[in-house]
């Protein structure tokens, strides 16, 4: 039997988690920056995906970034746990005054469990092989380009399509990750001296599932406060808001309901988001993409 599912964690609010998703842009923020998001799926449905993010980035130069992110996410109530570490730099080239173009590179390892005696119907298939603290080395690569009103970018944070098995005699388990391809573009439009409008998309696409599209649009008022709507192909659509409380403190908060048949039932409450950003100096005036996220 061959089953297919998620691969790599979906985020609701990309835009202000870019790190995870794109090598090519730690380090510009032009600051030393923290994040922090925590997501719970399908809220109501006994052991539905929770994922939780932490990432640091830093500018070393005006052409250099560093950063490290730890993402975890499970499934089943304990039934598959992972976790992925990464280690980024990019590298920025000012093609003009007002244009930047960044390239990114990654490493990570991931550490795999799998328990299979935590399913609730645990005893159909005896012979599934646990996987305990499996490690798997990994890269990624990232590109992106960006001017005053206009961004877009393509990654791939995970090339390596690993495989785990723990039965070398009968493949009766086997599950393969297969490479997450990103493309994310967005565009600024000033509608007065207070009020811009950020209309923005993200494509997913990884073999042997549909292709994933998020449209996004959101009003950014005096620099401080954001709010707007996200529509999932297919999937969901989403609430956003955002509060820029200090100068260096965010705030992102966003809230999904399904539109397939799953969001039909009684027991899916939806999705939610929380995301927490610290910036630990007052951004510069560096020409950086940090209007848009």
């Amino acid at each position: 039997m061959t089953m297919m599912g998620q691969q790599d964690p979906q985020y609701t609010q990309y835009m202000l988690n870019t790190q995870v998703i794109n090598p090519a842009l730690v380090g510009s923020r032009g600051v030393a920056t923290a994040g922090i998001l925590y997501r719970s799926q399908w809220l109501g449905l006994d052991g539905a995906p929770t994922t939780q993010t932490l990432h640091f980035n830093t500018p070393l130069s005006q052409k250099v970034g560093i950063g490290f992110s730890v993402v975890n996410d499970e499934i089943g109530n304990g039934t598959s746990k992972e976790t992925f570490f990464d280690a980024s730099f990019s590298y920025n080239i000012p093609v003009s005054d007002f244009a930047n173009l960044s390239f990114g590179i990654q490493a990570s390892a991931n550490i795999l469990n799998v328990d299979f005696s935590r399913l609730i119907n645990y005893g159909a298939e005896p012979n599934l092989p646990n996987i305990d603290n499996r490690f798997s080395p990994n890269f990624g690569v990232g590109a992106f380009f960006n001017t005053q009103q206009f961004y877009v970018g393509l990654s791939v944070p995970h090339i390596l399509e690993t495989k785990h098995f723990d039965n070398d005699d009968q493949d009766t388990y086997l599950a393969t990750e297969r490479m997450d391809f990103y493309l994310m573009s967005g565009y600024i439009i000033e509608l007065s001296r207070y009020l811009k409008l950020r209309p923005g998309v993200l494509v997913k696409a990884v073999q042997g599932a549909p292709l994933s599209m998020d449209l996004t649009a959101s009003m950014l008022f005096n620099e401080r406060f954001s709010f707007g709507a996200a529509y999932r192909l297919g999937s969901a659509v989403s609430a956003l808001a955002g509060f820029q409380v200090t100068d260096r403190f965010l705030v992102g908060l966003s809230y999904d309901w399904e539109t397939n048949a799953l969001g039909n039932t009684q027991f899916n409450d939806g999705s939610v988001e929380v995301f927490l950003r610290f910036d630990f100096l007052t951004r510069n005036g560096r020409n950086n993409p940090s209007n848009f996220f």
